[in-house]
């Protein structure tokens, strides 16, 4: 370990994953170390059951029930990915995608006046939805067509909206669009948590529906796409991607200090031993004192025995709870996903509940959620604090990460990478850099 590093990562993260990925692809020599014996710090998925209950400290083991305990992979953070977001992107660069199966899943839900409805994901489903009145349903799908059209270099398709001023909430009034439909394409379509967007510029709330519905012809029941035995497959996904291009790994390594010389990071030390380096990537919680609260998020975990109500009997969704529709600031999101993803043992779905704390009483704050889900055999409730660097790294060369949000998705967490690249290189990320030029010979001779 006493060696020099161009990069030195600590946590298994997603986010940590994918940079030491990317940097040992572009020929920097990256050593990367984690306190935790297993991948995927915060974004890890737990297995045995019997691990996760030990996590929430609860008493006694699983009851029998439960199934076998190897059968669950539970996310301690609940995403989705966009089929045709920019994880999924950098994951086919990269072919780290053959290291991982994916399943669609089944449908994305809408909650309104205490029912959910699933949210139109053609224009056959828009017509039958009973999320809105016959009038309203003309005038959604004109806007539709609108902004499927529209492009910010040809005027004719703009129809008097200039993308950079005119603001969402201007547009919902130019094809007169009622609260409930501005609720779901702000939420459910366009993903955004809260209402501050409708006061913005439209040119952002027109990339998140196309996104939206690109993702959505990719596969056709939803925009959504999950990993086979859950979510921590993917930081160890890109892990695999850093030791084929002579990235270390090293598990269970204390850290002890983060050596600073004149205001610069020159190295780590753990047991005893010093790597030195040029530049350091970690998660906020290996350096709190360069990082600060913004905020916390409520995750309940929920292990239930049967498909969520209203839901066709689904294996797998997202139901998403507009503020609006529960006085809130910020939305609700449930993502579920069952035994075929091999989460969960055979006949057991795991619904995880989450939102961004606004009181102090969390709990309170997710209970529409929780209702949505009973009857509940076993809940696990976490409160995380949200940590966001005050060190941007540029005279220290150290770069931290922000913590996982409450949004169902990763396109945050990409434009955390991409900023962290940014800051790293100096040159904007881009994906052709990610080209695998190196065969894997694991998968490549196991393919032929």
């Amino acid at each position: 370990m006493n060696e020099e590093y161009d990069v030195i990562v600590l946590g298994t993260g997603l986010t940590e994953c994918i940079l030491s990925g990317i940097m040992s692809v572009k020929g920097k020599k990256v050593l990367h170390m984690d306190r935790n014996t297993y991948y995927g710090g915060e974004s890890a998925s737990i297995t045995p059951l019997e691990d996760l209950y030990k996590r929430f400290n609860m008493p006694g083991s699983p009851p029998d029930s439960m199934g076998k305990g190897r059968d669950w992979n539970v996310d301690l953070i609940p995403k989705f990915l966009m089929a045709n977001g920019q994880l999924v992107r950098m994951l086919l660069i990269t072919q780290v995608t053959r290291y991982l199966d994916f399943k669609v899943i089944e449908g994305s839900y809408v909650y309104k006046k205490g029912s959910i409805y699933k949210v139109p994901s053609t224009e056959t489903e828009a017509l039958a939805s009973s999320l809105m009145g016959l009038f309203e349903k003309r005038r959604f799908r004109k806007f539709l067509v609108f902004v499927a059209n529209f492009d910010e270099n040809d005027p004719k398709t703009m129809e008097g909206v200039d993308p950079k001023k005119t603001t969402m909430r201007d547009v919902y009034k130019k094809f007169d669009l009622g609260q409930d439909v501005m609720d779901f394409t702000g939420h459910a379509l366009a993903l955004y948590r809260t209402d501050d967007y409708l006061d913005q510029p439209c040119i952002d709330t027109f990339h998140r529906i196309k996104l939206y519905s690109e993702s959505l012809a990719r596969y056709g029941k939803s925009p959504y796409l999950y990993p086979l035995y859950g979510l921590g497959e993917l930081p160890q996904g890109f892990a695999r991607l850093c030791a084929i291009y002579g990235g270390t790994y090293m598990l269970n390594k204390p850290i002890e200090e983060i050596i600073i010389e004149n205001g610069k990071v020159v190295g780590v030390k753990s047991e005893g031993e010093i790597a030195r380096c040029k530049q350091l990537i970690c998660d906020p919680s290996y350096l709190m004192d360069r990082a600060k609260k913004v905020g916390q998020v409520v995750r309940v975990i929920c292990i239930i025995s049967h498909p969520i109500k209203n839901t066709s009997d689904a294996n797998s969704c997202q139901i998403i709870i507009p503020q609006n529709q529960v006085n809130r600031k910020h939305d609700i999101y449930v993502c579920m996903a069952s035994f075929p993803h091999n989460v969960a043992s055979k006949g057991k779905y795991v619904a995880i509940v989450s939102t961004t704390v606004e009181t102090n009483d969390p709990e309170k704050e997710i209970q529409p959620a929780l209702d949505l889900l009973e009857p509940i055999e076993q809940k696990f409730v976490s409160i995380s604090d949200l940590h966001e660097p005050t060190d941007l790294g540029t005279e220290s060369q150290i770069f931290i990460s922000r913590s996982y949000d409450a949004t169902t998705h990763f396109e945050t967490t990409c434009d955390d990478i991409k900023d962290i690249y940014r800051r790293m290189t100096g040159s904007d990320f881009d994906f052709a850099e990610m080209e695998r030029t190196k065969n894997d010979i694991f998968g490549d001779a196991a393919d032929q």
